[in-house]
């Protein structure tokens, strides 16, 4: 299953498979109407003499003149193409491009265009003249719809190109594919318990693992984890009677013939063992955002810091990633996280390697603070989305968590700020966020709403 999850992963990010099925779909479209043409349907046809009256010569020269005009627009949509990922590369991160090319309208568009030429390539060979002339009337008159579909398809094209490159649309679309990642991996259960409570009587249990003998299962590829099948893991510690420990987790990258698992077993793993242990894991050279909400975090801090970077000193692209930030993190502050610890019944089977919520609140916010001394803007932005987190959970491993951002950011408002007014202003920040998170409960609708007022009034 993971192969195939694979598989599927890398044909919708290419530039090649959907266009490929919208040629394969023209070829057949052509040959129907050619046969629909040829089984005599010249008789009704010559009743709309305008529609379907078009000779020979002419029929050649409509058919040729479209096929060389869908090549030229094609090569202006691969420039076209080619022109916003390197654009998005070098303004915000190379990491987004897998996001351009999974884009569907770049994929259509492509396969329109090379499906209305295959298709008047098609028509025009079964043109015949002189005394057997044979021209499929209806098939040229639907080369003339489809090109003047192209035409819309080319217009739109230049608007989603457009817009696909702002930076406001970059973030909120990998926001987005992270929050779906989310919604899918972390469910909401309604008063469900937190992760902490997990192995409060595990103690005893998990200081016996140290006395197992365990055996590395090596990495038979290099590369990033882009998903485990746990189902799998869990079937083959059953047909073992062992315990399978993971070493890496998703998105972390392995190394060939280095421990991918560890197996608790009185005998090393045969390598049927070996190879059913890869199976169950997803291995390739780039990480993905659909079992790896982190990656689509990742590229989020990319760009923000990318932004915050002095040749490019973009205040206003890193408070729009902080905000998208906030957003994906609010998803996560009132949900249960996966065990790291899988029993069947009450024997421990797998124990895996799964993210955190501090882990992901690390990793949205430390990198980006790093980078924003002296910028009153983005850490006033950053303190209005821990206020924002916080007024959601009531977890208290959690609001510790996000009590330690607070607290970082004032020594690096305390270090970097020399303006008087700008200090103070934070500092009248720092003691609501303060305040907030101390207090407990999450915060009223009303409050909620009054916070959203001040944090825009800072915005502008």
């Amino acid at each position: 299953m993971n192969k195939l999850r694979q598989i599927w992963s890398d044909l919708r990010s290419s530039f090649w498979f959907m266009p490929s099925l919208l040629v394969a779909g023209s070829i057949v479209f052509a040959a129907a109407l050619i046969e629909v043409d040829s089984a005599g349907s010249a008789q009704w046809m010559n009743q709309w003499p305008r529609l379907f009256g078009t000779g020979a010569e002419g029929a050649r020269q409509m058919l040729a003149t479209l096929a060389g005009s869908m090549m030229t627009v094609m090569g202006i949509t691969f420039s076209m193409t080619l022109l916003a990922l390197a654009l998005a590369s070098s303004q915000y991160t190379s990491r987004i491009l897998r996001n351009f090319m999974r884009s569907r309208v770049t994929q259509v568009t492509l396969g329109i265009f090379a499906g209305i030429f295959v298709y008047c390539l098609i028509v025009l060979r079964t043109i015949r003249g002189g005394e057997t002339e044979f021209v499929p009337g209806l098939a040229v008159f639907f080369a003339f719809i489809l090109a003047l579909g192209g035409v819309v398809v080319l217009i739109y094209f230049i608007h989603h190109i457009a817009s696909s490159i702002q930076a406001s649309n970059i973030i909120a679309s990998v926001a987005q594919e992270t929050i779906v990642s989310i919604d899918r991996l972390f469910p909401e259960k309604p008063g469900h318990g937190s992760e902490d409570d997990e192995g409060q009587d595990q103690d005893q249990e998990l200081r016996s693992l140290d006395e197992r003998t365990w055996y590395a299962v090596p990495a038979e590829v290099s590369g990033y984890i882009q998903s485990v099948d746990n189902g799998a893991l869990l079937r083959l510690a059953r047909g073992g009677k062992t315990i399978v420990t993971m070493e890496h987790g998703v998105g972390a990258f392995v190394v060939q013939n280095t421990a991918l698992a560890s197996l608790a077993l009185t005998y090393p793993p045969d390598q049927k063992t070996i190879s059913a242990l890869n199976g169950a894991y997803s291995i390739s050279r780039h990480r993905t955002i659909e079992e790896d909400p982190a990656f689509g975090i990742r590229q989020i801090v990319d760009i923000a810091l990318k932004a915050l970077s002095p040749g490019v000193n973009d205040t206003s692209t890193a408070v729009m990633c902080v905000d998208h930030l906030s957003s994906i993190l609010a998803r996560l502050a009132c949900r249960p996280f996966p065990l790291s610890h899988c029993y069947e019944g009450e024997t421990l089977r797998v124990i895996a390697i799964v993210p955190t919520f501090e882990d992901l609140l690390a990793e949205a916010f430390d990198q980006i603070r790093g980078s924003t001394a002296g910028n009153v803007a983005v850490m006033a932005r950053m303190l209005g989305a821990l206020h924002a987190i916080g007024s959601l959970t009531t977890d208290q491993r959690r609001r510790q968590a996000l009590h330690e951002q607070v607290q970082w950011i004032a020594e690096l408002a305390d270090r970097t700020i020399e303006s008087t007014h700008d200090r103070a202003r934070i500092e009248r920040r720092l003691m609501e966020v303060r305040e907030a998170l101390e207090a407990g409960p999450a915060l009223r609708a009303g409050e909620g709403e009054a916070q959203a007022h001040v944090d825009q009034r800072e915005h502008t």
